[in-house]
């Protein structure tokens, strides 16, 4: 299906002065004196562009005790699962003593499991609803005794008991934008004390009247005043800093309906103050050629845009979709490990043979930088009898107390354990 661009949108710039009623005017020299004048040129308009797009959902299954076969991970790692039936299982926060904090986009609540028996499940009895009424609630993270969660617009707090309860949510900050085709959004305590936000883009290919729209947020700790931290993102809902050198890296989902293998799924790294191309551009400052060019904040060719823009660290394949991230800090894990980060990707719906559909691990080098994205949790979608099917949307990612690594499935409502046994 070809889908070419026809929008061709224009704009123009009118200037207006206004001043007193009596004002003196310095002698002016005559017009024939004058310089001439010479308007800016316009950029030259783009030939048009159209993408060859394949929209290729892969059969959604139902998770089955079988099915655990299906999944590989490294040689010496085991998989199990935690717990089944969880509904839409999103993000996770585990707190110190093993329990955890779980959202629930669909349902718009919390929830709160702990093995109080230590025999590697959450059972019915060890789960509780702690929240609910919470539209479309979905990012958390806790600070002081408290546990936020981020959901369309708002930003709720509430105080956190011994037992897992919680209080009566209160608005922390709200008036966030609309959601659109985005509306997970997620939430994170810095290290410098204030809170940082994100809020995708609610389309492809434009930017919006919103300032606030494809960004990431820095809010302050009464939720008071915030920022836009950095711009042009379409939609980074996985994000964090590097246990080391606290570099802030986001993980931000390409545009739709694009091609096949662009734009590719990014890695950035996360600057105050910095554009990160979007809609305009892509991975290491390309220009995106399915985007108008008349949606130019101002009279530039986009290639001139978009060499002022921040260019990513390391590309993923194409609509992988990331939704989560976390750095590995635990012990559990062989050593070349530690420091490293794991990544959610939910799985692509507009690729003739599937991406994502797995939990990959960004390697970093010894000096702390990023090298490579490789799979780590795989098998979630496969080819059977010429038709893709997939039992598996996997979405938050977690620590466990142990130093084993948790993830969501948002389809079936499962929790999955990985860890490192060595083989025995």
């Amino acid at each position: 299906m070809r889908t070419p661009i026809l929008t061709v949108l224009t704009a123009a710039l009118t200037f207006a002065s206004f001043g007193p009623a009596s004002v003196t005017y310095a002698q002016q020299p005559p017009p024939s004196l004058l310089p001439p004048f010479q308007p800016r040129p316009v950029a030259p308009p783009e030939p048009p562009v159209s993408a060859t797009v394949t929209r290729n959902e892969p059969t959604a299954l139902e998770f089955t005790p079988d099915k655990l076969a299906r999944l590989k991970v490294p040689a010496g790692f085991t998989l199990s699962v935690m717990a089944t039936g969880l509904g839409n299982a999103r993000m996770m926060h585990v707190m110190p003593d093993g329990g955890i904090y779980l959202t629930r986009r669909e349902q718009g609540d919390v929830w709160y499991l702990k093995d109080a028996n230590n025999d590697g499940k959450f059972e019915a009895v060890e789960r509780k609803q702690v929240a609910q009424n919470m539209k479309l609630a979905h990012g958390l993270d806790v600070k002081e005794g408290k546990l936020y969660v981020v959901g369309e617009k708002t930003i709720w707090v509430m105080t956190m008991a011994k037992d897992g309860t919680l209080s009566v949510p209160r608005v922390f900050a709200d008036q966030f934008p609309d959601a659109g085709q985005h509306p997970a959004r997620s939430i994170h305590w810095g290290p410098d004390g204030f809170l940082y936000a994100t809020f995708g883009a609610t389309n492809n290919d434009a930017p919006t009247q919103n300032p606030e729209e494809a960004t990431m947020l820095r809010i302050n700790p009464n939720g008071q005043i915030r920022e836009v931290f950095a711009r042009g993102l379409r939609h980074t809902i996985g994000f964090g800093w590097h246990p080391v050198t606290k570099t802030l890296y986001g993980f931000d989902q390409g545009s739709d309906w694009h091609g096949e293998n662009i734009p590719p799924e990014e890695m950035n790294v996360i600057v105050r103050g910095k554009n990160y191309g979007w809609p305009f551009c892509y991975g290491d400052k390309n220009p995106d050629p399915y985007v108008n060019v008349g949606n130019l904040p101002s009279k530039i060719t986009k290639a001139e845009y978009c060499s002022g823009t921040q260019g990513s660290v390391l590309n993923y394949t194409a609509h992988a979709a990331a939704i989560d991230a976390k750095f590995y800090t635990g012990t559990q894990f062989p050593a070349e490990f530690r420091n490293d980060a794991f990544v959610a990707y939910r799985g692509s719906w507009n690729r003739s043979e599937p991406s994502g559909y797995e939990i990959a691990r960004v390697n970093f080098d010894a000096a702390n930088k990023p090298t490579a994205i490789t799979p780590f949790v795989t098998g979630f979608v496969y080819e059977e009898n010429g038709e893709w099917k997939q039992f598996g949307r996997v979405a938050g990612i977690a620590q466990y107390t142990d130093g084993s690594l948790l993830f969501t499935d948002d389809q079936s409502g499962v929790i999955y354990r990985v860890r490192y046994t060595g083989g025995n």
